[in-house]
């Protein structure tokens, strides 16, 4: 897990659809009222982009992202 890539949320472009929480299965996000937020970013594996390339909205974004990472989920949690 890192300290170091951690998703977020772009709550403007955010449509509360769920998708991320849904995906995730590693604790990242919660549900609160509507809301999805991050609140274990340091469950995230580093480099996977599994919920942003499941997000319809194109909200998510990583701490830590300077690039290099391409693809999808890499974890093998999909």
């Amino acid at each position: 897990m890192s300290k170091t890539w951690y998703p977020v949320i772009d709550y403007e472009k955010c449509t509360e659809c769920g998708i991320c929480f849904d995906h995730c299965k590693h604790g990242v996000y919660s549900k609160r009222e509507s809301r999805i937020i991050v609140v274990e970013g340091e469950n995230c594996v580093h480099g996977c982009r599994g919920c942003q390339s499941k997000c319809p909205s194109g909200a998510i974004s990583y701490v830590g992202d300077d690039g290099t990472t391409k693809g999808g989920c890499c974890c093998s949690c999909c």
